[in-house]
């Protein structure tokens, strides 16, 4: 259960680390300034729509931390995820519905697509997941 008074403080948090006011971040996350207001006093609790939006909008917000204190802000995952260089895409044709191959590995679950991973380091791809804006996600895996 989230503690309320908890929750408040890793929100303003929030409102300091990105220098922004309770109306600049209500209309950043997309809910109503009046919202943020309620719960900023402890009037409201924090909807799943509402966590869900920060989320959204600020993908370096850990989710467990800002629930439970549990894990850091910003998320160490996301910050090294900034920091390095995809792959190019250049584009294929020919893929097979059920699987395709990329870079020589078989992957299950592959539907087509019109990109491929261009990969010249010796490391190999374990799995890919896609993160959707609607909050799901999807994993792709080696065979």
């Amino acid at each position: 259960m989230v503690n309320l008074d908890i929750f408040i403080k890793r929100l303003e948090h929030l409102l300091d680390y990105y220098s922004m006011n309770a109306a600049t971040f209500a209309d950043r996350i997309g809910v109503q300034r009046s919202s943020l207001s309620h719960l900023l006093s402890g009037r409201n609790k924090p909807s799943l729509d509402f966590v869900l939006k920060i989320i959204e909008e600020f993908p370096e917000v850990n989710l467990y931390w800002l629930l439970i204190g549990k894990g850091s802000f910003p998320d160490e995952h996301v910050s090294k995820l900034e920091n390095q260089t995809l792959p190019a895409l250049s584009n294929t044709s020919g893929l097979d519905k059920e699987k395709s191959q990329i870079q020589g590995e078989n992957f299950k679950n592959v539907e087509p697509t019109n990109f491929s991973i261009s990969n010249t380091s010796k490391q190999q791809i374990e799995k890919i997941v896609f993160f959707y804006k609607n909050g799901s996600f999807k994993v792709y895996e080696q065979d």
